[in-house]
């Protein structure tokens, strides 16, 4: 299968990753598609050099798609467990700050 066939792929299978995974979204669609291929390229690559998975040649075989997809679910998991860090850790302390802004504007 060309690199063509799993950039269109990786577009789908990101997006499909993406309604599988719960909970907030914190990137949008372009940044979903571009992990989807990203996961999609790389599940492909890891399957057939780990397992030697020779079935991924076809575009519409299960095993492409369900390859394709959870290299994209394993990106997207990876992607919001350092971004849920992040502003988990700055929305508290942002949240405090203009706690105390607004209790100190209403006094």
């Amino acid at each position: 299968m060309g690199i063509i066939a799993w950039i269109v792929l990786g577009l789908v299978a990101g997006l499909l990753a993406n309604l599988l995974i719960p909970g907030r979204r914190s990137q949008g669609l372009i940044l979903t598609c571009v992990i989807g291929i990203l996961g999609a390229l790389g599940g492909g690559w890891l399957a057939t050099q780990l397992f030697h998975v020779h079935t991924l040649h076809g575009f519409f075989n299960l095993s492409t798609w369900l390859t394709a997809i959870v290299g994209a679910a394993i990106l997207l998991l990876i992607f919001h467990l350092f971004t849920t860090r992040r502003s988990t850790s700055r929305g508290r302390r942002t949240s405090r700050r203009t706690s105390r802004r607004t209790g100190w504007a209403h006094r």
